[in-house]
């Protein structure tokens, strides 16, 4: 990516600099025209109209220089995205074929044929949700409201389901996750609250340490909110880039490197349901230890 944005911005410098030496120079030689010419109306005419229409000239080349970059961007990132998302099709459906083949083939017995069910339920399950990922994004990209009908719902419930949600995927125990969370309820719209939550825990689990420690903690806030904290114990998120894993297709580092699997998609469906719900997120580093911090706000009724 970095290669690719060389030259657009070399070639944007480039035009930026010709575009303020013919700035300077077109006042240096009108103003010393008019200071010499008997009729200097006409000169200090052209001085406006011709400085005007050359900063014009300037802010276009600047505003073409910065969409240029992001179409850039948004290319490479779409590009991830592509790759991302094969990958991810063709490992579950690898594994569902090879697991078919082996039932065809061979007479496996009855315990073997229950793993065998079980491993390939999982990989079902693991398409369905990356296929509803990609279709959220995309009706919360059309700007569709996703939410059903608010309801009295139990956080706790909301929660312990994103965690086992999380550990059954990552096949893990669900004690890796500590859920520090009284009896909270709010009246909310609960598509968007377990989208919310199953891509925050899943994220924290994916993105801790070997050593997997994550926790989630609710607390009561004044005027009717209530905050929850996820946090891992991972390497954490650089400064500059806390805010923009928030839109589509970001991911850190390069596709074709990582070894953790995703999309680039999961903390932009949470942004965009955070929103419907009126609520609001941030990011902070771990005060202790490594690891970052998700603290997500919301209204314990939704208007």
């Amino acid at each position: 990516m970095k290669r690719s944005l060389k030259l657009p911005i070399a070639l944007g410098v480039v035009m930026i600099v010709l575009v303020v030496v013919l700035i300077v120079g077109w006042v240096l030689i009108t103003a010393f025209a008019a200071r010499e010419a008997s009729h200097s109306g006409i000169y200090w005419t052209m001085l406006t109209l011709g400085s005007l229409c050359l900063s014009l000239l300037l802010t276009g080349v600047i505003v073409y220089l910065v969409l240029s970059i992001k179409i850039i961007n948004l290319s490479h990132r779409q590009s991830n995205f592509i790759d991302s998302v094969t990958h991810e099709l063709k490992s579950p459906l690898a594994s569902l074929k090879l697991c078919i083949q082996m039932l065809e083939k061979y007479d496996v017995a009855p315990e073997e044929k229950q793993r065998f069910y079980h491993g390939m339920m999982e990989e079902v399950e693991r398409l369905s949700m990356l296929i509803n990922q990609v279709l959220r994004a995309g009706q919360l990209e059309a700007g569709m409201n996703i939410a059903d009908a608010p309801e009295d719902i139990s956080l706790r419930e909301v929660l312990e389901g994103a965690i086992h949600s999380a550990a059954l995927r990552h096949r893990l125990s669900e004690e890796c996750v500590h859920l520090d969370c009284g009896d909270e309820r709010v009246f909310l719209s609960r598509i968007p609250l377990e989208m919310i939550f199953r891509n925050l825990v899943d994220n924290a689990i994916k993105y801790s340490a070997e050593d997997i420690r994550v926790e989630v903690k609710v607390r009561r806030m004044a005027r009717r909110k209530i905050a929850i904290r996820i946090s891992d114990n991972g390497p954490g998120i650089p400064r500059n880039m806390q805010r923009k894993v928030f839109q589509r297709f970001v991911r850190l580092g390069n596709e074709l490197e990582r070894r953790r699997k995703g999309t680039g998609l999961g903390l932009y469906i949470v942004r965009m349901c955070i929103q419907q719900l009126q609520g609001d997120i941030r990011i902070r580093d771990n005060k202790k230890g490594p690891g970052t911090s998700f603290y997500v706000l919301l209204p314990l009724k939704q208007k």
